[in-house]
């Protein structure tokens, strides 16, 4: 059993069907079909505002065009210093948006912070053409470690972001978590909050391969077809990610997943807790779990079979990490976690009790 990683998960029940339905007939191709157009409608009635879509079979591509779309080449983009776009994605925002460069936000935190952000954006140097200056605030929802933005939490850093003059870019690769972990209306961290684009990830969560680009601000839109078309992400078999975005997202399937996988987060730190020598580093707050192992105990689970990856040395925690005998490593659940892999952790710890 692994707990290493959402991507490993297989697909929803509901969204394999929808899929195999659209299989079987024909249809208009480069996302002009109806089952792209009905999942458009899908996202307005969620968000329950205008808007306009596209949809990409990853995260990386969501992203990188994304950001594209929000800056010009000479520009920066703020991120956190242990973001997704900044470690995991090679160098493809730079790629795509021509030349960006990507700058973490200092003092690194656990999380941004408005007033981090706006220190950080003062200490900047403005003597341009000379200095790079930022261009767009990326914040991921849920957070790299795993922590959920409340809306007055995205609101500020939107507001910090909107008086310098910055567009705001949200990585939601695991959005879904994190708005039934707040328990709000999805437009409340997000286009209620100030966020201009949000790549919306459906493939952690129960897709086969669908990530949706959704531009609250249409007019940022512009030329967004032939950024995908240039980039080789725009998919001639479109209805098929349209497709799995309409069942996700009928009748709040999308959400009942990430309930699920968060559920399970909150029951495999309690089995974690059981084991000796085990802390929890991050209260988890969606679907990812950091704990703070004994090296010893990293060593067993890894021995029976149990799948996590090591965390990064620099990752900022309330308790320190003693890196000579402990560990920090990431759990992630996902919508197909099942009790029986919840309770191979508790009866290890029961076993090593």
């Amino acid at each position: 059993m692994n707990f290493g990683s959402d991507n490993r998960s297989g697909a929803s029940p509901a969204v394999l069907d929808a899929l195999i339905r659209e299989f079987s007939q024909n249809g208009a191709s480069y996302g002009t079909d109806e089952a792209t157009k009905h999942a458009e409608n899908k996202l307005r009635d969620v968000f329950d505002c205008d808007l306009v879509a596209y949809f990409v079979t990853s995260g990386t591509a969501a992203n990188c065009l994304a950001l594209s779309a929000l800056g010009d080449p000479w520009g920066a983009i703020l991120c956190h210093h242990q973001a997704h776009v900044l470690r995991d994605e090679s160098t493809a925002p730079e790629f795509l948006t021509g030349g960006m460069r990507l700058m973490p936000v200092a003092p690194f935190d656990v999380r941004l912070k408005a007033q981090g952000l706006a220190a950080h954006i003062r200490a900047m140097p403005d003597d341009g053409p000379h200095n790079i200056r930022p261009q767009v605030l990326s914040v991921a929802q849920a957070s790299e470690n795993g922590q959920v933005y409340a809306p007055d939490e995205v609101r500020a850093l939107c507001d910090v972001a909107r008086d310098a003059g910055l567009r705001v870019h949200m990585d939601g690769a695991r959005f879904a978590n994190a708005v039934v972990h707040l328990g709000c209306h999805p437009a409340d961290i997000s286009v209620g909050a100030g966020v201009d684009v949000l790549c919306l990830g459906a493939t952690k969560n129960g897709a086969v391969a669908a990530e949706a680009v959704i531009f609250f601000d249409k007019t940022l839109a512009r030329g967004f077809p032939e950024r995908m078309k240039r980039s080789g992400h725009l998919v001639s078999k479109g209805r098929f990610l349209g497709a799995q975005f309409g069942a996700w997202l009928q009748d709040d399937h999308w959400l009942a997943l990430a309930g699920h996988a968060n559920a399970r987060a909150q029951e495999l730190a309690t089995a974690l807790l059981s084991i000796g020598g085990v802390r929890i580093a991050l209260p988890p707050q969606a679907n990812e779990v950091f704990a703070v192992l004994p090296r010893q105990t990293g060593a067993q689970l890894a021995d029976a079979g149990i799948g996590f990856a090591e965390w990064y040395d620099d990752a900022v925690l309330p308790d320190r990490v003693d890196l000579d005998h402990e560990v920090l490593v990431r759990f992630v659940t996902s919508f197909s976690s099942s009790d029986t892999e919840i309770a191979a952790i508790s009866d290890i710890a029961r076993k090593a009790g």
